[in-house]
């Protein structure tokens, strides 16, 4: 495993090498080409959310709400509390600057990819309309490119698989839940592996969980999201406010140190990059940002592309909004409990072990069941809406009918996630995450004057 473990990392470094330049140069790009015109739309954007301009006869399968829903469902999870512990963990303060970087540029990539989505929507096999990166390449690019509509499905496929999330949220009921109550895990030994026995009962559990609203489809997985999301933001909210005002007069010194730390990187542990430690920084906080929010991998599009509409630039608008809820505003905040408790020097701790302590040390009596339930209700709602994702790159690959093997194959994985280390998982995950954005971005790039196009005649009718 050990070995695996070794060339999974290594692959990733190599993998993000274009890639790192591809999503920040093409934000950069997205941002200065639209004039900064979706920013002077912002609050446009929360009407839009808000349901102002909803049509129930439009088409598409779910509101504009719960597409967003589903769409942060995914963001909003484990990568809010495990991911962002992650970075800074290897990174230190300095990585949630650069992730704050990448999310303001996100906002642009998701602007336009979004927007494609809801421009060039196909039907499947079964006659549904569907949007994503794939079937805007079909629909708009033709024959030749779909190769990367195909690369885009398989990637999406392994992308989509819930191993982060399960085993994140399995460490967290056996730190929390299972020690608290003196309970030990019990292992069985297979060969040179030890199994704990413990976490499949739990990967099992969820699992049996999971499958009740996943075989229901989009819509059932929107109506969820739609429920979830709101309360798992504001639990998450309140809970580390908490932590903030108790420890409130650290919070100047460490705002400046996120900034200052960026530059210098004095407590970045990880490999240089293009020479530097710094760079090594950056391409870290540009990964776990994207991990965490995903703009320009290609998955908010998957969701908004479902949306009942027939104003494309009003999903891009919507999907604009998915950076700042997820990494400036939730991400930004597990990063100050954790670094104004003073535990992210703690060593060896990392993911959710180390979002646990900022919450035990804030909070003595309970705070590690309010984690744990913060844990939970994330964990879940991005379960729901991976499969979704990676149940509709399948369709694209063989038809609708026989996508329904992805679910059983996808509930099968979180009992492997529950098990496997979490450095494997992370960087297959990344591994899968950077090829996704490829076909992405690459799309987005040629079809961008189309975007504006669009965007001019709706801006100049509102």
């Amino acid at each position: 495993m050990i070995a695996i473990n070794q060339f999974l990392e290594d692959a990733a470094a190599i993998t993000w090498w274009p890639v790192l330049f591809l999503i920040i140069g093409g934000g950069i790009y997205f941002l200065f080409y639209s004039g900064f015109i979706q920013y002077k739309y912002f609050f446009h954007a929360v009407n839009v959310l808000r349901g102002k301009y909803d049509d129930p006869n439009a088409p598409g399968q779910i509101t504009a709400y719960k597409a967003l829903s589903t769409a942060l469902a995914s963001t909003v999870g484990m990568g809010n509390l495990a991911g962002v512990a992650a970075a800074i963990a290897m990174g230190g303060p300095g990585a949630l600057f650069w992730m704050w970087v990448t999310s303001f540029i996100g906002m642009s990539t998701n602007f336009f990819t979004s927007a494609l989505a809801g421009m060039y929507r196909g039907r499947d096999s079964a006659g549904e309309l569907q949007g994503g990166p794939m079937y805007v390449i079909r629909e708009a690019l033709g024959k030749r490119w779909q190769p990367l509509a195909t690369l885009f499905c398989v990637c999406c496929m392994v992308g989509a698989l819930p191993i982060f999330q399960t085993n994140q949220l399995t460490q967290a009921i056996v730190d929390i839940g299972l020690r608290s109550a003196g309970i030990e895990q019990s292992f069985v030994q297979l060969g040179d592996i030890q199994l704990s026995i413990t976490k499949v009962i739990i990967g099992i559990c969820v699992m049996v969980l999971c499958a009740m609203v996943i075989v229901g489809g989009i819509r059932r997985i929107g109506d969820w999201a739609g429920r979830l999301v709101p309360a798992m933001i504001v639990l998450h909210f309140l809970s580390v406010v908490i932590i903030l005002v108790g420890f409130a007069d650290r919070i100047p010194h460490y705002l400046k140190l996120i900034v200052t730390d960026a530059f210098t990187a004095n407590n970045y542990d990880g490999q240089p990059f293009l020479g530097g430690i710094v760079g090594g920084l950056i391409m870290l906080g540009v990964r776990r940002a994207t991990f965490s929010n995903e703009a320009g991998i290609g998955t908010a599009p998957m969701a908004m592309g479902a949306s009942k509409s027939t104003e494309p630039i009003r999903e891009g608008l919507i999907s604009m909004l998915s950076p700042v809820i997820d990494t400036i505003i939730s991400c930004s905040l597990t990063a100050l409990s954790i670094l104004v408790t003073d535990v992210w020097m703690t060593k060896g701790a990392n993911g959710i072990t180390l979002t646990s302590l900022a919450y035990r040390a804030a909070m003595p009596s309970g705070g590690d069941y309010i984690l744990l339930l913060c844990t939970f209700v994330f964990a879940i709602s991005a379960l729901f809406a991976y499969s979704y994702y990676g149940r509709k790159a399948l369709s694209y690959l063989v038809g609708e009918r026989r996508s329904v093997w992805y679910d059983y194959f996808y509930l099968s994985t979180i009992v492997l996630g529950a098990v496997v280390p979490m450095d494997f998982v992370i960087n297959l995950i990344d591994i899968a995450f950077a090829l996704m954005a490829i076909p992405t971005m690459l799309s987005a790039f040629v079809l961008a004057p189309r975007v504006m196009a669009e965007a001019k005649k709706y801006f100049a009718k509102i």
